[in-house]
């Protein structure tokens, strides 16, 4: 073939995967309806393709896709200081009456995203706000949004009351849903169902076609020294462990446990593989997978631990963990030299966001070089 034959298919070669590619994410906003959403709660958050915005509602039992429309990277909105007390001043509060239950980012703009508690307690108004340039904060209106809503067909009871871990004594249905991730057309969700064996993790195809009951997963808690049903998931992520996709899981007082995704696919109930116990009297709150110099590290953030790197390299030559562990074992661990970090997100392949909590209370989303 002549070269300029070969040089014109490669270009044709390269549209077609270019538009390929761009139709498949038109594919997936148009499955997204224009209208007003209306939240209960707001918490979990993640982003999908073409800045596709993921938030899960517990106390509305819902897992919402939002069309942010925000495709255009956005300098000046990455850290803020004090973006606690400007969160406040937008919503026409003070920052002790606001919450930020999660935060994650923009893949394409770059811009944090938060979901606020405005007030305390179930009935708080809940809000999702986004950063700006200039160190700025605006709201992300849900007045006149493209969304789709999922709505989940066995959460708990809007009377059921949590009996166990952080959560004990507040509504189940703040914890329906504690994390979500999207993985390869899925929505990942954790949280808690009404099922006998309440901790669970669903599945959910995007666009939302169907919902499914999810699967009832079991964990082996070291520190506790017996197996558990009922607790849910903090937080997860996701990961290839010799050519298999598998979720990392962590809980409070802080078991580390690899689920097969595809054992997941056939419902019913799941044992969990415990690999880590790393300490107790604490609850995990974020936590990211990242490659550096060829090695794989998972980076997890805790309330009481500090943030804690580990490594995520060769996590199936770990012996399960099937007897109480009195203190910390496993998957070994180092603490980084950081703290107050309540919230983390990948910026970019080198760097973290971090949202950080002074000893003041004032709160400030921060880049950290990952380690």
């Amino acid at each position: 073939m002549a070269m300029r034959e070969m040089r014109f298919s490669l270009m044709v070669a390269l549209l077609t995967v270019g538009l390929a590619t761009a139709a498949g994410a038109e594919g997936l906003t148009d499955s997204l309806k224009p209208g007003k959403a209306e939240l209960l709660s707001a918490g979990a958050l993640a982003f999908g393709p073409d800045a596709v915005l993921f938030v899960g509602d517990g106390m509305g039992t819902a897992l919402y896709a939002f069309d942010t429309g925000d495709r255009t990277p956005i300098a000046g909105a990455t850290e803020v200081e004090g973006i606690n007390a400007k969160v406040a001043a937008l919503l026409g509060t003070t920052p002790d009456q606001i919450l930020i239950n999660d935060m994650t980012v923009n893949p394409l703009s770059k811009r944090a995203y938060l979901s606020v508690s405005r007030g305390r307690g179930p009935t708080a108004t809940p809000v999702l706000v986004r950063t700006a340039a200039g160190g700025r904060v605006e709201v992300f209106s849900l007045d006149d949004v493209r969304y789709a809503k999922a709505t989940l067909p066995n959460a708990p009871a809007a009377d059921a009351i949590e009996i166990h871990g952080p959560g004990k004594g507040a509504p189940m249905r703040l914890e329906a849903i504690t994390d979500i991730a999207y993985v390869n057309g899925n929505v990942i969700v954790a949280g808690l169902s009404n099922e006998e064996f309440s901790s669970n993790l669903r599945t959910i195809p995007f666009p939302f076609t169907s919902v499914p009951r999810g699967t009832a997963i079991e964990i082996y808690h070291g520190q506790h020294g017996r197996f558990e049903t009922h607790a849910p998931v903090r937080t997860f992520t996701t990961h290839r462990i010799r050519n298999e996709d598998v979720i990392l899981a962590s809980y409070a007082c802080t078991p580390l446990v690899v689920f097969r995704t595809s054992e997941l696919a056939k419902g019913n109930k799941v044992m969990g593989k415990t690999i880590a116990e790393l300490g107790s009297r604490n609850t995990p709150l974020d936590m990211l997978i990242y490659e550096k110099a060829g090695q794989h590290y998972i980076l997890m953030s805790n309330t009481d631990r500090g943030v804690m790197k580990l490594s995520a390299d060769g996590l199936d030559r770990y012996d399960a963990i099937t007897t109480l562990i009195p203190d910390t074992a496993g998957t070994p661990f180092q603490t980084l030299d950081v703290s107050g970090v309540t919230h983390l997100a990948r910026l970019d392949d080198g760097t973290a966001l971090m949202l950080v909590a002074a000893a003041n209370g004032t709160q400030s989303l921060k880049a950290l070089p990952l380690p």
